[in-house]
């Protein structure tokens, strides 16, 4: 690159927002992708009738079936080689790279004046969520993170549910994903690199550590230094649905259970519990579980097992997952004599939301204002389990000031160059 934009001042996020806005609502819309493979393939399929004028993708292989598919269009590897080469035909930017690279590849494009799409979760670490949603709303770019579920009918019904307290006051939220994967040491073996994959830029941000396929293509996440395990994997669209409902922002205090916290690999097995201060009642308590069944509710009832959550309210409980909902337990409460008339408007579609952001400076459901804090409170379970302590967050201050040691977790350093 020819200026190393990450030390642009307010001056370029200023002129950022000059650039912002740019694209006629009649125009089509052009937009680079980086990670053009797995879910960047997914993502991809959303845009229809815009324009693609880039892909970025360290994995040709991984991304061999989205090239086959648009082959005139442009391949990079380095997102920052692209974004300095096309800087003047890019209006967006959708980002589906791992975890790590969320946030320097989002904030460089910002910088540059680009609408951004970002994967869940936002980020690495909270310091970068923080610094994403700032820029985000200094700019005025329009942002979006892959929370696509927040778009469905079946959340609207039942944010609307909980919110005209059809089960009550809800009392506490909890959370359980079945299957988790992580606790490895790092593998010895040095097998040779495949010509098809460049991993110097594949670790990019992270300290750099020999290949293996261990980590490629999905294997990542369950890696501190690239990813944030199943609560990271998954937490955002889960704790989407409660913060929505429920009006949320920070907790107060966080703390985890698990096996030995292991310095290199996430946790295969974790309980987490957040609680929410709130004004008028008792604190909010959310709990997490994956690879167990830690939390007694979940062997206390027999919930059909397409329940992944569970609302506990003063008058009943409500069931959830991604397609639908029910009323617990069955023979309790009606669910067509306290279901409220719909309030919440269909949504347009999550992509096509941020679509029509970029074009005419619409609204998008999950901007990086609101992403951030999902991110940021799936990044506290992780490191109240890392730590082994009970947290006292300070969101004002971004402290923790009951286990300061903890701090140090809160951002990491890029490796040098990036």
């Amino acid at each position: 690159m020819k200026i190393n934009r990450r030390q642009f001042g307010i001056t370029s996020v200023l002129a950022a927002s000059a650039v912002a806005g740019r694209t006629s609502p009649n125009e089509k819309l052009n937009v680079a992708f980086i990670g053009a493979g797995g879910r960047g393939a997914s993502n991809l399929r959303e845009f229809t009738g815009e324009n693609i004028v880039a892909f970025c993708d360290v994995d040709d292989r991984r991304a061999a079936a989205t090239y086959k598919k648009h082959p005139d269009v442009p391949r990079y590897r380095d997102y920052r080689r692209m974004l300095d080469k096309l800087d003047r035909q890019i209006d967006g930017v959708v980002i589906s790279a791992p975890n790590h690279i969320h946030a320097p590849a989002s904030e460089l494009a910002m910088r540059m004046g680009k609408h951004v799409y970002c994967e869940k979760p936002l980020s690495h670490s909270i310091a970068e969520a923080r610094s994403m949603a700032r820029l985000a709303k200094q700019t005025g770019l329009a942002t979006q993170m892959g929370t696509q579920i927040h778009a469905s009918e079946n959340f609207r019904r039942i944010v609307e549910l909980i919110q005209s307290g059809a089960i009550g006051e809800v009392k506490s939220v909890h959370l359980r994903l079945p299957s988790g994967r992580g606790r490895n040491d790092r593998p010895p073996e040095r097998p040779p690199v495949p010509a098809e994959l460049d991993w110097n830029l594949f670790v990019g941000p992270a300290p750099m550590r020999p290949y293996h396929p261990i980590y490629v293509p999905h294997g990542w996440h369950y890696w501190w230094d690239f990813g944030g395990g199943s609560l990271g994997n998954m937490g955002c669209h889960y704790l989407d649905l409660v913060f929505w409902a429920l009006k949320l922002r920070a907790p107060k205090t966080i703390s985890a259970r698990g096996p030995k916290p292991h310095v290199e690999s996430t946790p295969a097995n974790l309980s987490v519990k957040w609680t929410f201060e709130r004004e008028k009642s008792d604190p909010l308590e959310i709990t997490w579980d994956h690879g167990w069944e830690q939390t007694p509710i979940w062997t206390q009832h027999k919930f059909p097992k397409w329940a992944w959550g569970v609302f506990v309210g003063s008058k009943g409980m409500l069931l959830v997952n991604y397609p639908q909902h029910a009323l617990w337990p069955e023979g309790g409460l009606d669910l067509a004599s306290v279901k409220p008339d719909p309030w919440i408007p269909k949504s347009i579609g999550h992509h096509r939301e941020w679509i029509e952001a970029c074009k005419n400076g619409s609204k998008t459901s999950c901007n990086f204002d609101y992403a951030s804090t999902l991110t940021e409170c799936v990044h506290l379970g992780n490191l109240a389990f890392r730590t082994g302590k009970q947290l006292h967050w300070n969101p004002a201050t971004m402290s923790i000031p009951n286990v300061p040691q903890a701090e140090e977790l809160l951002q990491r350093e890029y490796r040098k160059g990036w």
